[in-house]
């Protein structure tokens, strides 16, 4: 059975956070960093290289596969703030409907930048999907 690529490491999170060049989109991931550690009761942990992640489930597929990964997490990625969140749950499209300027599939949401989203409901949407994930995975 393959392993998981992306592992929690020992890298400094302050490290990626002060590399990301642009100071607007610097700025906009602490906040996003500073969400995700109030909503998981977490501190923040590098996963791989890119992936700022909070807290830790595992999960095993019907398949056998098994693995860990964060709560939730965040990438700045070229384009965007890739947050990587649970989806399909109860009022997820709501939220979704709500939020701004986005893109998002499975397990991603994609923001260019925060201006362009209500904080408020970013905010809940990231409550809510832990909260759905630390019952799925209870």
């Amino acid at each position: 059975m393959a392993e998981n690529k992306t592992k929690a490491t020992d890298a400094s999170v302050e490290s990626y956070l002060s590399g990301i060049v642009d100071e607007s989109r610097r700025k906009d991931c602490e906040d996003v960093s500073a969400m995700l550690a109030k909503a998981t009761n977490e501190q923040p942990k590098m996963w791989g290289t890119s992936i700022v992640g909070f807290g830790i489930y595992r999960y095993k597929y019907e398949s056998g596969r098994e693995g860990e990964t964060p709560l939730a997490g965040f990438a700045s990625r070229k384009g965007d703030i890739t947050l990587y969140l649970e989806s399909g749950f109860p009022g997820h499209e709501k939220h979704l409907a709500k939020l701004g300027k986005h893109k998002s599939g499975k397990g991603c949401l994609y923001i260019r930048k925060l201006s362009d989203v209500d904080r408020n409901v970013l905010e809940q949407l990231i409550v809510d999907s832990v909260a759905e994930r630390k019952r799925q995975h209870a």
